[in-house]
């Protein structure tokens, strides 16, 4: 009975749900910031300070990466953090998207 249930569609449909549930919240997503002419280089150390928690010296090097470069990664979360982090940088009005790492 017990090899009957190891091998049932069920379980075996059951675990590759789980394996799949595991699978994307492994899966990394980075918040990207771009460039933009509008917000000054103070406020966008002030933003990425606040909602993603960084020193003053992160957020400078992030801020200069972008104007430089012209977009920084600034976080690798989960698929849900990382939008919740976009939304809250668009909400300061930064240029802000994220991609699968």
């Amino acid at each position: 009975m017990a090899v009957e249930q190891l091998t049932s569609p069920d379980v075996i449909k059951e675990e590759s749900v789980e394996e799949k549930v595991k699978e994307a919240f492994d899966q990394l997503w980075g918040v990207i910031v771009w460039n933009d002419p509008i917000n000054l280089m103070s406020y966008v150390v002030y933003v990425f300070q606040r909602v993603l928690k960084m020193s003053k010296q992160d957020a400078t090097r992030h801020m200069l990466e972008v104007h430089n470069k012209g977009k920084s990664m600034v976080a690798k979360e989960t698929k849900e953090k990382a939008e919740l982090l976009v939304h809250q940088l668009q909400g300061f009005g930064l240029q802000a998207t994220m991609e699968k790492t």
